[in-house]
């Protein structure tokens, strides 16, 4: 060894680098580095007698958090146990041509931890096992079923604005599957399939569509930060409006309104918003509440969030895959939220509300309401999923919907799979929420300063 030909000073800093990188590593908290079978998996056996997970580092045995449940949850057949601590061993008994989804905790229930008490990051699995026989798809059935292959391999490469985030090798996964795809004997069968492959893509906005039944591709249910049965005893007169709309005042002047929806199929519902604005016209102060609330048509949204400015406010930007050029996106566009006319207008101070429930065009409305000179965002960081899905035939009884643009904020920024953070964090974990509501007294107490 030749350390003699460096600099000392050029050694004790490297050592240093390298010891600090270290301990950064030995810091990491858990994650899953192996499952059988694993997140996406089709045509598992369902003689298959044992689930295996396995962590990149040795875990606290005495606890775990299996989370799931219902018909989709696999039946556990035996006593679970640890296999050289890093591995989890779940006996099983599965059926045939089924379905079947589990987590590796989730976002309220975090057991699995290491030796040092670090909870492991959410890992879900979805996995459908094969038939229970080999009988043979009629021919033609098998045709169809190869060509839509080749259209949802179009579609994926060519409209889907997303099909990069997650770094799924999608012609690799749809080359593995081939088979299990063309041996489907129903077009439900397919989509099943077609469904758990899509789960990689861990987009919400991307969905399979048979015999007007969607089934849903990936599943991550978030955690709310508000509990709506507390809501009635924490807000003074706490009304509802309507199935989606409820308003309350506290006796200083502070009004609260509650949209758990921009439901575009039932627009006289959200109206009600507007009568709660009515209402409060001359509180000191209003509250928005938001954090139930997974989206619905966005100019109902723009109509609210035009309530509280007053001028034109750039609040996003998006870009679509051109569809005279598939595969290539066209120009970024500007998303303008104008002054809404002959509706009530606020021009107090406003906290909105948001948190982890946040999707969609709701993401949209809390980035008008960011927007807005007078308005502070409040809670949690919101999912991250804005898609503007469209439909794709496949041309055998099956659609798949995917999205169409990729979402930005007002810089530009795609916050999809980040998500947008408020102005104003506040802690929320679920055993408070039994008890209170910290985003909402953090909101009066903001208000009230």
């Amino acid at each position: 060894m030749h350390y003699t030909t460096c600099p000392v000073k050029r050694i004790g800093l490297l050592l240093i680098l390298l010891f600090a990188m270290a301990r950064l590593a030995v810091a990491a908290p858990p994650g899953v580095v192996e499952a059988i079978p694993d997140n996406g998996d089709v045509n598992v056996d369902p003689n298959l007698s044992e689930i295996r997970i396995t962590f990149d580092q040795r875990m606290d045995t005495r606890g775990r958090s299996i989370v799931g449940g219902g018909e989709s949850f696999p039946e556990i057949a035996g006593e679970i146990r640890w296999v050289g601590g890093k591995t989890i061993v779940i006996p099983v008994k599965l059926k045939p041509d089924h379905e079947y989804w589990l987590s590796i905790n989730n976002q309220q229930y975090r057991n699995f931890a290491n030796v040092r008490g670090e909870s492991a990051a959410p890992y879900p699995i979805r996995f459908v096992t094969g038939g229970a026989d080999d009988a043979i798809t009629p021919a033609d059935q098998r045709e169809l079923n190869a060509a839509a292959v080749d259209r949802l391999r179009a579609a994926l490469a060519m409209s889907y604005s997303y099909c990069d985030r997650t770094g799924v090798d999608w012609d690799g996964l749809l080359d593995d599957n081939r088979g299990a795809l063309e041996r489907t004997r129903t077009p439900r069968a397919f989509g099943r399939v077609v469904s758990t492959l899509l789960a990689k893509a861990e987009d919400k906005h991307v969905w399979v569509e048979v015999d007007g039944s969607r089934m849903p591709t990936y599943r991550s249910p978030p955690v709310p930060n508000v509990n709506p049965e507390l809501l009635p005893e924490v807000v003074p007169g706490f009304e509802r409006l309507s199935p989606i709309v409820f308003m309350g005042r506290w006796d200083d002047g502070v009004g609260y309104v509650n949209v758990a929806s921009w439901d575009g199929a039932n627009p006289e519902a959200v109206e009600a918003a507007f009568e709660a604005l009515w209402r409060l016209h001359d509180a000191r102060a209003i509250i928005v509440d938001v954090r139930m609330n997974g989206g619905g048509d966005e100019t109902l949204a723009k109509a609210f969030a035009g309530c509280f400015i007053d001028e034109p406010v750039l609040y996003a930007k998006n870009r679509y895959v051109d569809p005279a050029n598939p595969g290539v996106f066209g120009p970024v566009l500007d998303r303008i939220v104008e002054p809404s006319t002959r509706r009530p207008r606020f021009t107090g101070p406003v906290a909105v509300l948001s948190g982890p429930v946040v999707m969609s065009s709701n993401e949209a409305f809390v980035l008008m309401m960011k927007a807005a000179p007078r308005a502070t965002v409040m809670g949690g960081t919101t999912q991250g999923s804005s898609g503007n899905p469209r439909p794709h035939d496949l041309g055998n009884g099956v659609t798949i919907w995917l999205p169409s643009w990729q979402g930005m904020d007002a810089r530009g920024v795609m916050f999809e799979g980040v998500g947008i953070e408020p102005d104003i964090a506040v802690d929320a974990p679920p055993e408070r929420l039994m008890r209170a509501d910290p985003v909402l007294d953090a909101a009066l107490e903001h208000l009230r300063e």
